[in-house]
């Protein structure tokens, strides 16, 4: 199931914006002239920024069989030559002007800023026949391992993403999200499907141009992290006058509740549609939606399955959960669960581990309703003084009461890190509310964060 080999049909409908228009019948042109210098089944990296040379060589490797990595186009020389040595790609599909590809590798095909650089040790890499493609987890930075993602995982659910969101040839979706990351990505694949055009940028929202171009083009739709709708928040986006913006989608990580309602009642207001979303790069890109019609009714919830999926809640004893609002292990099934992960090439022949269920790692529960919620990850839960606690949920109380703060710990520590002064305050909120010992509260500068706004909670400073 390769959903890229009919895209043919849209022809001379616009399929990519890109400082000006390429029609599908262009870019398919360009993309299968890209994929057939590759000219066999193989392993490609492709380092990715939002342009057209990114995107051309993705759809051509995905319509050719030719399976890509998708790493983003700034990675750490370090972590390339790693990367390299763990998985001996045939070609490397990257910017013209990378020193160290040029140094070390043989150009064959040269389009726009891009050139595929031919390796020069040759690997027989024995691919899975299902793989289609390999993404890096979104919370991973330095780690070699990648989710193994079928033709089936892409198509299925980028048709069920196009089914909810009721995307048709009319979209014209802005990219707010990088290419290599799975939710970025999802946007591409299911707007492609359905013959939309996508208008391609690089620049961040914080820019003038982002939001000059929106206007040019008449965007109709974007996505965003939980970060981008807080930098939208400090942008006072209720006072933007967009009137072509129709749809905004929300996922990457739980945007707090007084933004959530806030941007509902915005987007009621302005009459977009906003979705919150939630999803894993292992389930491909998204598993629920919550409908737009209950933005307000539901303020915090995942929503519902999408179509095709299932959700299910197991207890610690492995039971199925069937009465609402009792806490379990989020467990998810459908044809977009990936096949599994990968650590080097000799993972690249595994067959599905994974057989369409996916334990999610989320602790959720469901209302009356049958709607899902959130309050924690299993390994976000910690201990202290016996007092089975949820990091999560101690740092949605306080963002609720106005305190910009993250929580990390072990057992019997845990550290609250703020980016005000007002340690006296939050103490006061922990043990009033919590009535919890063993806590520690320090000052940070700013939250660490990678590329897609995930907070690396690895990296915040450890207590003195």
């Amino acid at each position: 199931m390769n959903g890229f080999k009919k895209i043919e049909e849209f022809g001379n409908r616009i399929a990519v914006y890109a400082e000006r228009n390429y029609s599908y019948f262009e870019m398919l042109e360009i993309a299968d002239a890209i994929c057939g210098e590759v000219g066999e089944r193989t392993l490609v990296f492709c380092l990715c920024s939002n342009n057209k040379e990114s995107l051309f060589g993705y759809v051509g490797f995905i319509r050719g069989g030719v399976v890509p990595v998708l790493l983003d186009a700034s990675i750490h020389i370090d972590r390339l030559r790693r990367m390299i040595n763990l998985y001996k790609p045939t070609y490397i599909w990257a910017s013209s002007e990378n020193q160290y590809l040029l140094k070390e590798m043989e150009s064959s095909f040269l389009f726009g800023d891009y050139t595929l650089f031919r390796c020069p040790t040759f690997f027989q890499h024995n691919l899975h026949e299902q793989l289609a493609l390999l993404l890096t987890t979104s919370g991973s930075t330095g780690s070699p391992k990648f989710v193994r993602l079928s033709y089936e995982n892409i198509f299925k659910n980028a048709e069920s993403i196009a089914k909810y969101l009721d995307i048709n040839a009319n979209d014209k979706p802005i990219t707010t999200l990088p290419m290599n990351y799975s939710y970025g990505l999802s946007i591409i694949n299911s707007h492609f499907i359905c013959g939309a055009t996508i208008i391609l940028t690089d620049a961040s929202i914080m820019k003038k141009e982002f939001w000059e171009l929106c206007r040019e083009q008449r965007a109709t739709t974007f996505g965003g992290v939980p970060f981008v709708y807080e930098m939208l928040n400090r942008l006072k986006f209720e006072e933007f006058n967009l009137p072509s913006l129709k749809k905004l989608t929300q996922a990457g990580g739980k945007l707090s509740p007084i933004l959530s309602s806030k941007f509902a009642k915005v987007c009621n207001q302005k009459r977009i549609q906003f979705f919150t979303m939630y999803g894993q790069t292992e389930a491909t890109a998204r598993m629920t939606y919550l409908p737009c019609e209950k933005n307000l009714d539901k303020v915090g919830s995942i929503g519902i399955a999408i179509p095709g999926g299932e959700l299910i809640l197991q207890d610690d004893n492995g039971n199925k959960i069937t009465s609402p609002n009792v806490v379990g292990e989020l467990i998810y099934k459908g044809a977009n669960v990936s096949l599994g992960y990968a650590e080097s090439l000799f993972d690249l022949s595994k067959k599905d581990e994974n057989n369409g269920i996916l334990r999610t790692g989320d602790m959720a529960y469901f209302d009356q309703d049958g709607y899902f919620f959130i309050c924690g990850r299993i390994k976000r839960m910690i201990k202290v003084y016996g007092n089975r606690i949820s990091l999560d949920e101690v740092e949605g109380l306080l963002n609720e009461r106005g305190h910009d703060c993250i929580c990390a710990g072990t057992d019997d520590q845990m550290y609250i890190y703020t980016l005000k002064d007002d340690c006296v305050q939050i103490k006061k909120i922990i043990k009033e509310k919590l009535n919890l010992k063993g806590f520690k509260i320090m000052r940070i500068e700013e939250i660490p964060r990678n590329h897609f706004g995930k907070i690396l909670y690895s990296e915040l400073p450890k207590y003195e």
